[in-house]
C-alpha cells in the first residue's frame, strides 16, 4: 500500500472512531434526558448535557482530521498536517476545563459538605454511564495510539475522566449511605488533580510537537545506522528532522566521504541514501557531504591531537568535518557544543585562539549542535 493510501486509511479510521464516539454520547444524552425528565431529576438532565458537550470533542477531531488531510499547495507546501495538533490542543483545554470545574465543585463540597442522595434509577443511570464511558474511552485511546492521533487520544482520555468523576461520586455516595461519612469533596478533589495533571501533560506533549521537540532517539540512531550501510558513506552527522504532522516528516543530514570522490559519485551516494530512507521510513531526507582527508598523514595526526585538546573544554561534545584548505592551509572543523553552554560564540573564539597559539595555524570552527541523538 502506498503512502497516500495509508494516510487515507488512517484518516478514515480516525473519523470512524470519532463518529462512534458521537453516536454513543448522543445515545447517552437521549437516555439520560428522558429518564431525568421522567424522574424530575435536574442532576441527570445536567449529566445528559455534559455528554452532549463530550460529543463536541469528537466533532472537533473529525474537523481537524479533514482539514489536516488537505493536499499541499503553494501557501502550505508541506501540507496541513499540523492542524491535528491544534485540535488536540483544543480537546486538551476541554479536559483541563472539566478538571477545573470538578475541582471547584469539590472544594465547595469540602467547605460545605452535602451528602449525595441516590435512588435506584439514579444508580442505574450512573452505572450505565460509567461502563459506557470506560469502554468508549479505552477504545478511542487505543485507536488514537494506533493512528498516532493526539486529538483522538485526548478525546478518549476525556471520556475516561468523565467515567472516573462519575465513579468517584458514586463511591462517595455509597460510603455516605453505609457509614454516614461525607467524602464527596475529597474524592472529587483527588480525581480533579489527576484530570488536571493528565490534561496538562496532553497539552504540553502537543505543544512540544508544534514548537519542535527533539526527535525520537531510537529513530535518529536507526536512520544514522542505515545511512552508514550505503557504499561510500563513512559516517552520518547533523541529522535534523522536522515534523509536519503525524504522517509527514522531512529532514537533512551530512555524511562523511573520502575526499577523492568525484561529483558523479557523490550524486550517486546521495540518491542511494535518499532512496534508502524513503523506502524504510517514508521520509524525505536531504543529504550534504563532509570530505575526509586522505592525502596527508600529518593532518590525521593533527586531527587526533586537536581531538585530545577539545576534550579539555567542558561544553565541547564532539568534533567532525576536520579539513585543511590546501590553498590557505587553514584548518576547519565542526565542534558540537552542548546546549547548556551560555555563550557558544565566545567559547569557540577562545578555542580558535588557543589552538592557533599552540599549533601556529589558523583554525576556523563551525558551531554545531546535537539536534538529534
Amino acid at each position: 500500500m502506498d503512502k497516500e493510501n495509508i494516510v487515507v486509511q488512517r484518516d478514515k479510521k480516525i473519523v470512524r472512531t470519532s463518529v462512534i464516539a458521537i453516536l454513543t454520547n448522543l445515545c447517552l444524552v437521549t437516555f439520560k434526558a428522558i429518564v431525568g425528565l421522567m424522574a424530575n431529576s435536574i442532576a441527570i438532565v445536567l449529566d445528559a448535557l455534559n455528554n452532549l458537550s463530550d460529543a463536541l470533542s469528537s466533532v472537533i477531531t473529525i474537523l481537524g482530521t479533514k482539514l489536516a488531510g488537505r493536499p499541499a499547495d503553494a501557501k502550505h507546501p508541506f501540507g496541513y498536517g499540523r492542524v491535528e495538533y491544534l485540535t488536540a490542543i483544543i480537546i486538551a483545554c476541554m479536559v483541563l476545563a472539566a478538571g477545573a470545574g470538578s475541582a471547584s465543585a469539590s472544594v465547595k463540597n469540602i467547605l460545605h459538605p452535602q451528602a449525595a442522595s441516590y435512588s435506584v434509577v439514579t444508580l442505574v443511570i450512573v452505572v450505565v454511564g460509567i461502563a459506557t464511558k470506560l469502554v468508549l474511552g479505552t477504545y478511542t485511546k487505543k485507536v488514537g495510539k494506533e493512528t498516532d492521533s493526539d486529538a483522538l487520544v485526548a478525546s478518549g482520555a476525556d471520556a475516561t475522566f468523565d467515567a472516573l468523576i462519575s465513579a468517584g461520586t458514586l463511591v462517595a455516595g455509597l460510603v455516605n449511605f453505609f457509614t454516614g461519612y461525607v467524602i464527596d469533596g475529597w474524592v472529587g478533589a483527588i480525581i480533579s488533580i489527576a484530570i488536571l495533571k493528565a490534561g496538562l501533560e496532553m497539552l504540553m506533549d502537543t505543544l512540544n510537537s508544534i514548537v519542535g521537540g527533539r526527535a525520537d532517539a531510537e529513530l535518529t540512531q536507526e536512520i544514522k545506522a542505515k545511512l552508514r550501510t550505503v557504499d561510500g558513506v563513512l559516517g552520518a552527522y547533523d541529522l535534523v528532522l522536522h515534523n509536519y504532522g503525524p504522517t509527514k516528516m522531512m529532514g537533512s543530514v551530512n555524511v562523511s566521504v573520502y575526499d577523492w570522490r568525484t561529483a558523479e559519485e557523490l550524486h550517486a551516494i546521495s540518491k542511494k541514501a535518499q532512496k534508502l530512507i524513503l523506502d524504510e521510513y517514508d521520509m524525505e531526507l536531504y543529504v550534504g557531504f563532509y570530505a575526509v582527508n586522505t592525502k596527508e598523514n600529518d593532518l590525521k595526526k593533527l586531527e587526533l591531537e586537536v581531538g585530545k585538546d577539545l576534550a579539555n573544554y567542558k561544553y565541547v561534545m564532539a568534533m567532525h568535518a576536520f579539513y585543511e584548505d590546501h590553498m590557505t592551509k587553514d584548518i576547519s572543523f565542526d565542534a558540537v557544543i552542548d546546549f547548556k553552554c551560555q555563550d557558544a560564540t565566545y567559547l569557540v573564539a577562545q578555542i580558535e585562539k588557543d589552538l592557533g597559539e599552540k599549533y601556529g595555524r589558523t583554525f576556523r570552527i563551525q558551531i554545531d549542535r546535537a539536534y538529534s541523538d
